[in-house]
């Protein structure tokens, strides 16, 4: 990156208009966004405004007349969980003016996918916790390519109207409700959108699926491979293409590994796609009797699964504020240049999030398959945990496949809140950055200690994510495996 692009105030107009906004509020903007984050879920009115929003006449017409030109008779009521699972019930579509009024009741648990601990107790509440209302958002009904007479509808999460204090407040563990808020506090705060795209990679297995593999060489884009595959990416794309994505190419990278791509959008769409993208690869599988899996790490000696978030920020006149007119080189904006320094000083605090699983950690543990280990970004460079790969977008280079779109997300524009709030400025690309957590366990050491990151959350969130790693950290290390028998079975005398 050359030193002699003029960052001065004015080059970029956005910097001008995020000083105006610091000095009328007359404090940080960091500061003021952190400030926001603390009163969003004391909002009780927040369920009668979504019930009244979906009875109004014309969402009330709209949604009715869409069910009944699609002829779907049975709908999904869902919402993601905390692990990046969906759960949902099932309902006749005759009664959607019903659930648009009176949402579906789900055990609170439902939202930790009913995990116990080590001991047996539901992590999150036990039988005796309240119930939460989902209500329907009734812009999100789809209908179901794979049988037309099924259609889903996301949710949102709230405590129930009834209950004293607390009622119809918004659920504070709804991850996917808690990253549409932090958006908008971004917007709100700083006069910035987040888009990303993401990459989904994902591992396949069956026995008509299998690749053509030569010792020493990479299967990676072989042509042969890609028409193995060939009926399966016809079928997903189809898919795809019926729900609403704009797919817009794909590859052959390992062993029974492929990466189908869509266009990048608002994160909100973007999070949807993906927990959207999973489920189209599990109905795939299903048809083509194969398996699919977004395990991050399948196998040593091949590429892991990564979900790569390639994140860029617009101002309200929709211009990529990570773009400096009239630079034609490989470059970053000062804005952009704050925001990844926010990402790289909070990158070992989000570990917890972005490589959630015992699992995700032996992606970094096996050399040469360009998982990056450390908190530094740089140009073009794979060893990166920012990757500038093209002007105008940041690949953030440590999420897997296992990912929760919603926290990730959610997460990057707290930590970029804090860069840009506090003008926090990276090191030099290429620059060796600090160690990342290398194990779950220490991720979620690495999460305690970063107070920051844990204010950006709801502290039911941040304890329910806790509460859940800690017991997977203490299941695995409680477990006895198969390396340990070929190490140590007849290793004495």
């Amino acid at each position: 990156m050359t030193d002699t692009i003029d960052r001065t105030v004015g080059v970029e107009p956005h910097l001008d208009l995020l000083d105006h906004t610091a000095r009328t509020n007359g404090c940080n903007l960091t500061e003021l966004y952190q400030e926001r984050v603390g009163t969003l879920l004391q909002d009780n009115d927040a369920f009668a405004r979504h019930q009244q929003a979906n009875l109004a006449e014309e969402t009330v017409a709209r949604i009715t007349e869409q069910i009944e030109r699609s002829g779907v008779k049975y709908l999904y009521y869902m919402l993601p969980t905390l692990h990046s699972r969906t759960v949902a019930k099932m309902v006749p579509a005759k009664h959607i003016v019903r659930n648009l009024e009176k949402g579906i009741s789900f055990h609170r648990t439902a939202l930790s996918d009913l995990q116990t601990d080590i001991f047996g107790n539901l992590i999150g509440g036990g039988v005796e916790a309240k119930e939460f209302v989902a209500l329907p958002q009734a812009e999100t009904f789809q209908q179901l390519p794979w049988d037309p007479e099924i259609g889903r509808i996301f949710c949102a999460a709230y405590e129930p109207p009834h209950l004293p204090v607390v009622g119809g407040r918004p659920l504070a563990v709804d991850a996917r409700a808690n990253m549409h808020r932090t958006h908008q506090l971004l917007k709100d705060t700083f006069g910035l959108t987040m888009k990303s795209g993401t990459e989904p990679e994902m591992t396949w297995r069956g026995d008509t699926i299998k690749p053509v593999l030569v010792p020493g060489h990479s299967p990676a884009y072989q042509v042969e491979n890609l028409e193995t595959m060939r009926p399966i990416y016809k079928r997903i794309e189809e898919y795809a293409d019926a729900l609403g994505f704009d797919m817009i190419e794909g590859d052959y990278e390992d062993q029974g590994q492929i990466e189908l791509n869509w266009n990048f959008d608002d994160i909100e769409l973007t999070a949807d796609r993906l927990v959207t993208y999973r489920q189209i690869c599990s109905q795939v599988a299903r048809e083509f009797d194969v398996e699919a899996s977004f395990m991050p790490k399948p196998y040593l000696g091949s590429m892991g699964n990564g979900c790569h978030h390639n994140i860029s920020l617009w101002n309200q006149e929709g211009e990529n504020t990570f773009i400096i007119d009239g630079v034609q080189e490989l470059h970053m904006s000062q804005l952009g240049r704050w925001a990844i320094g926010g990402i790289l000083k909070h990158a070992p605090g989000m570990m917890l999030v972005m490589a959630s699983t015992v699992n995700s950690y032996k992606r970094f543990w096996d050399p040469g398959q360009f998982a990056p280990a450390r908190a530094d970004w740089g140009l073009d460079d794979r060893a990166s945990l920012v990757r500038i790969s093209a002007n105008g977008r940041a690949e953030v280079r440590v999420p897997d496949a296992a990912v929760n779109p919603y926290l990730s997300h959610a997460l990057l524009v707290a930590s970029i809140a804090d860069g840009i709030g506090n003008r926090i400025e990276p090191p030099a690309p290429g620059v060796r950055g600090e160690a990342l957590p290398l194990s779950l366990g220490e991720a979620i050491e690495a999460f305690r200690a970063d107070e920051y990151i844990q204010r950006s959350l709801p502290q039911d969130l941040v304890q329910l994510l806790l509460d859940t790693k800690s017991d997977e950290w203490a299941r695995y290390c409680g477990a006895v495996t198969e390396w340990e028998y070929q190490q140590y079975w007849q290793a004495i005398p």
